[in-house]
């Protein structure tokens, strides 16, 4: 089964989390992998855009009922009618999540990959922390090639969902 890589991140974002949103999506397709998302638009788009580009399958997990919601980049549209909770299916279906940026969906995502032990590799994202503690709940990556790199790790160190 091919591996899947959720992407996550900023539905509004800046110009240099864009470009690294797209070269993530980029080197998903390269390597093979699937990505799957939120399906809209800032950093969803950017990594949809980047895996199209490149030939790879882009799934697009939505917030509502209709496929058109789905940015252009998008292969497969999935409504779901399920608004904010979609979340958690972008999250059960990803071996591994990259978050690029993001606010306060994106940290749900994060906290529900990790609930359900999925492993998150963060770019310019969230940093965790427990009362007195630093939380290493997210991998960092400098650049996107290691972000991805170490999802594509951390995905074929577990088994599948």
């Amino acid at each position: 089964m091919a591996v899947v890589i959720g992407v996550i991140g900023a539905s509004v974002a800046d110009g240099d989390l864009t470009a690294a949103a797209r070269e993530v999506g980029r080197l998903v397709a390269v390597s093979g992998a699937t990505l799957v998302c939120g399906g809209l638009g800032g950093v969803m788009a950017a990594a949809c855009r980047g895996a199209s580009e490149a030939g790879g399958l882009t799934i697009g997990v939505l917030p509502g009922r209709e496929r058109a919601a789905a940015n252009e980049w998008v292969a497969v549209a999935v409504p779901t009618g399920l608004g904010e909770a979609r979340n958690t299916v972008v999250v059960s279906c990803a071996d591994a999540l990259i978050a690029v940026g993001g606010g306060y969906g994106t940290l749900s995502e994060i906290g529900f990959a990790r609930a359900i032990g999925r492993p998150v590799i963060g770019y310019g994202t969230w940093r965790l922390e427990r009362p007195g503690a630093p939380d290493d709940g997210i991998i960092e990556a400098a650049s996107p090639a290691e972000a991805v790199a170490a999802a594509l790790r951390e995905a074929h160190g577990r088994s599948s969902p």
